[in-house]
């Protein structure tokens, strides 16, 4: 990979938590969806890691990130079962209280009477929310995410994590969108490297990465240039297929 320097966006990261994910029981996919949709408002996802639950790794984790990103999204472990300790971690990360909370227990109240659904015990550990976090809108379970700081708590069930960044994205602060263009080369990547650099130093503003791929009989380079200016990535696009010869 041939890094370039593309001038500061809003940075985030992102902390997954869960025992299922760590064991491979689970397949994360808000990685995904998060680094997608923050890539549409200039927001760049610069770091992803993943805990289980334990509560000192959680609150490492995001302590660790709060104080080096503008944003620290978390997804998994606000359910109902006593494994869900995400909130009390985020809780303990920042030094506050919590407890059960009038505006959370105000949605599930409505939510379950709506669906004729006891609100038990288990699930009132979900309107348990750190004093001071605002509260992050779920409109497929009722059950709310909270944002404490610059830290947003999210559900690990990708329709609900996504739901729930729908909600928080309007009030975030955007960059630029990262615009970019892809060339399929049908060389390896190992034959591309130096052109590569040598090409790359040419554009200081613009990132340049290569993947490797092979198929049946054939290995060869996807070479992606990323930046802000469509024009200045359509001008490299061009000269770098002209060097390529395609």
């Amino acid at each position: 990979h041939i890094r370039g320097y593309i001038m500061s966006n809003p940075t985030a990261a992102m902390v997954v938590i869960g025992d299922e994910i760590i064991m491979g029981r689970t397949q994360d996919v808000n990685v995904k969806y998060l680094a997608q949709e923050l890539t549409l408002v200039g927001i760049d996802l610069k770091e992803v890691r993943i805990v289980g639950d334990l509560t000192n790794d959680i609150v490492l984790a995001v302590n660790s990130l709060r104080e080096n990103y503008r944003y620290v999204f978390t997804s998994g472990g606000i359910g109902p079962t006593h494994d869900d300790i995400t909130s009390d971690a985020i809780a303990k990360a920042f030094c506050v209280s919590i407890d059960i909370r009038a505006d959370a227990l105000a949605i599930l109240k409505s939510y379950y009477e709506k669906t004729n659904t006891e609100l038990n015990s288990a699930r009132l550990r979900m309107a348990r929310i750190p004093e001071s976090a605002t509260l992050i809108n779920n409109s497929i379970s009722g059950a709310p995410g909270f944002k404490i700081g610059n830290v947003l708590v999210m559900a690990g069930v990708p329709k609900i994590f996504q739901s729930m960044l729908r909600d928080v994205l309007p009030s975030l602060v955007y960059g630029t969108p990262i615009k970019s263009e892809s060339i399929r080369v049908e060389t390896p990547e190992g034959e591309l490297a130096q052109l590569l650099k040598n090409f790359a130093a040419s554009f200081p503003d613009l990132a340049f990465a290569s993947y490797p791929f092979r198929e049946i009989g054939l290995l060869g380079t996807n070479i992606v240039i990323r930046g802000k200016k469509q024009t200045k990535i359509d001008t490299a696009k061009y000269k770098l297929l002209k060097k390529l010869n395609q």
